[in-house]
Order: C-alpha cells, then sequence, then structure tokens
C-alpha cells in the first residue's frame, strides 16, 4: 500500500455536528430575512405609502404693539394642518411644539396633544397664540419699530411633531419626526399673512 495514501486517510477527519447545525441555521435565517425583504417591497409597491406632513396654512397677526418702554405685546393666530395622504393607513401625531421667535427671541410656544389623523385625511390646528409683555433690548425695540414702519413683520417658526404609522396590517410600522424651521411674514398694519411655503413635506 502507497504509504501516501496511508498518510492522507489517518488525517482524515468528521465534520463536527455542531458546524453542520449551526451553517443549517445561518442559511434558514437568511433565507427568512430575503423573504421578508420580498415581501416588505412587494407590500410597498401596491400599498405605495404616502409620507404625512405638516404645514402652515394660513396665519393673521392679531395684535402687536410696541410702547415707548419698549415691551413688546402680540397676538398672533396660526392654523397648522397635519395631512395623512395614504388611503390604507392611520397616522398617530404626537409632542406637537413649535416656538415663535422675534429676532432671536422666543415670544411664544405651540403646543398639541396627541391626535390621530385617519386614511387619506387632515387636521387643523387653529394655534391663537397670545403672548406676556415681552420687555425688549433697545437694538430689538429699534428692529421692531423698523418693521413696523416698513409694514413687515418677520416672525420664525421652529419645531416639530412626531408621527406613527403603520405601512401595513403585517409589515410593521415607521416613526419619524415632522420638522418645522421656516418664517412667517405679516403687515403689520393690517395683520394680513404673506403667504410662504412653510412645510415639513420635502419639495
Amino acid at each position: 500500500m502507497d504509504p501516501k495514501s496511508n498518510f492522507s486517510t489517518s488525517r482524515e477527519r468528521k465534520t463536527n455536528p455542531l458546524v453542520w447545525c449551526a451553517a443549517i441555521i445561518c442559511t434558514v435565517l437568511t433565507i427568512a430575512v430575503i423573504i421578508a425583504g420580498i415581501v416588505t417591497f412587494i407590500g410597498y409597491l401596491v400599498i405605495h405609502p404616502m409620507v404625512p406632513y405638516v404645514s402652515v396654512i394660513d396665519a393673521h397677526l392679531d395684535r402687536m404693539q410696541l410702547d415707548y418702554a419698549g415691551v413688546l405685546e402680540i397676538q398672533v393666530t396660526i392654523l397648522i394642518r397635519a395631512k395623512n395622504g395614504n388611503e390604507k393607513a392611520h397616522a398617530s401625531f404626537s409632542d406637537s411644539s413649535y416656538s415663535l421667535g422675534l429676532n432671536g427671541e422666543v415670544v411664544a410656544q405651540l403646543v398639541a396633544p396627541p391626535f390621530d389623523v385617519g386614511k387619506n385625511s387632515s387636521v387643523d390646528f387653529n394655534y391663537v397664540v397670545p403672548s406676556s409683555p415681552i420687555p425688549l433690548g433697545p437694538e430689538q425695540a429699534e428692529d421692531v419699530d423698523v418693521g413696523l414702519k416698513k409694514d413687515l413683520i418677520i416672525f420664525d417658526l421652529k419645531g416639530g411633531t412626531r408621527v406613527r404609522w403603520r405601512i401595513g396590517g403585517h409589515l410593521g410600522s415607521v416613526r419619524f419626526l415632522c420638522h418645522l424651521d421656516c418664517q412667517l411674514h405679516f403687515h403689520p398694519l393690517n395683520g394680513t399673512y404673506i403667504p410662504s411655503r412653510c412645510s415639513s413635506k420635502a419639495k
């Protein structure tokens, strides 16, 4: 008998059954992940989900007064719409909070309790925002006075709301933040709002 052949045979070892079991489990898990991905993708194409969003659709500067001591008083009405364009999924909104700023100073806070928006529907929140008397520094008071004389006042609106919605009955849910960061322009003489884009919806 060939010595080399005897040497090779003596060195052969059987594969440990645990290794085979691990390989089979990994294969099954890989196939399951692939199938789940395919099902999710097909479900996405069938349902064609649309991302809910929030936007400012109207506003009005109800009152704005600056006295000689540099104390500012305002009241603003802002109409924010939460829109869910999905025909097969409800959307839940929570932690809705927005800050209204003027010349770098936060003058009011807008908040709303948790709420749901039905399929292919929307909910409007009419925020009436009165502020407490706000003492301004000399430069801030001067900026406001210039805006009043030019009949143009610009507020900053920043904040957002958390949204949760289900892509499908068995496809899981998605959570994300609808964020607003925009400017609201007003004519203080009559309080009218100058419409401009203010939405969390992608362009």
